[in-house]
């Protein structure tokens, strides 16, 4: 072999080792059609997840985001490919382009009216408007500070708003006690109970809870009552349509990930030193 020939030979063979050594240390850990991910790329975003939140992510959580990973770089690649995405491309530029490539390549099917009535009837009680009471407290530390609130407001209910301000241990005592309007598991289980069983402009007797002693009164309460299918049509044709939407978008993720070659192993595997 001439010596310039033996060069090439060795500088190839070099280079070959060299790209195996790399390959080694950095896996790819997805390739879809030209592009590839490795995993110090994958790396690099639980990194950044992880100056986000509390610290080091346990296993099963890096699991999880792989995956979520995984299928975002091939959904940018796709995007390239379909001429939706530039080199050198932004974070942004990608999700705007991800956002375009499923807008144009997914269709969901139509919702039909005979679904749409099927729904109303398995879920009429589901859709019905929830009870809900729209309360005021006032907030003392013992009960015997409790029982002379309830005596005062027996004798003068219109008192409830001056007390409220003036003795009431609760966030809201500066608006007079004015809690919310709540539905039912909304509010701690004490406090639901008392509020549920009082009929409008109704005072409850002391109320114990961790945080002290209450005295509930109930401003207004609107009971459960159920909804026509008429006025529940449009809320459940948009809760189909999206459930479709999401169900063909999951449909052409996994179609895309099964044209790509994965290696979830070496992406969760620990680099050797």
């Amino acid at each position: 072999m001439r010596p310039i020939s033996r060069l090439r030979a060795g500088l190839l063979l070099a280079l070959v080792a060299l790209g195996a050594g790399c390959e080694g240390r950095d896996p790819v850990i997805l390739r879809s059609g030209g592009s590839a991910v490795r995993r110090s790329d994958f790396v690099k975003y639980l990194a950044a997840v992880e100056a986000r939140g509390d610290g080091p992510l346990e296993p099963q959580a890096r699991a999880g985001l792989l995956e979520a990973f995984l299928e975002e770089r091939a959904l940018v690649f796709e995007a390239r490919a379909g001429g939706l995405l530039a080199e050198g491309a932004t974070a942004e530029d990608e999700r705007r382009a991800v956002a375009r490539l499923l807008a144009r390549q997914v269709k969901a099917p139509e919702v039909s009216e005979a679904e749409i009535r099927e729904y109303y009837a398995q879920h009429e009680r589901e859709l019905a408007r929830p009870a809900r009471v729209s309360l005021h407290q006032i907030l003392v530390g013992t009960l015997n500070e409790a029982r002379d609130v309830k005596r005062r407001l027996a004798r003068n209910p219109r008192a409830f708003d001056t007390i409220a301000r003036s003795q009431s241990k609760g966030p809201e005592a500066a608006t007079g006690g004015y809690m919310g309007s709540f539905e039912r598991d909304q509010l701690p289980a004490e406090l639901e109970r008392a509020a549920f069983a009082l009929a409008e402009g109704g005072t409850s007797d002391p109320v114990e809870s961790p945080l002290g002693y209450h005295v509930l009164r109930v401003d207004s309460r609107q009971d459960a009552s159920p909804v026509s299918f008429d006025e529940a049509r449009d809320l459940i044709h948009e809760r189909l349509a999206r459930q479709r939407r999401t169900d063909a978008e999951r449909a052409f993720v996994a179609g895309v990930m099964a044209r790509s070659r994965v290696n979830h192993a070496a992406a969760l595997r620990t680099p050797a030193p």
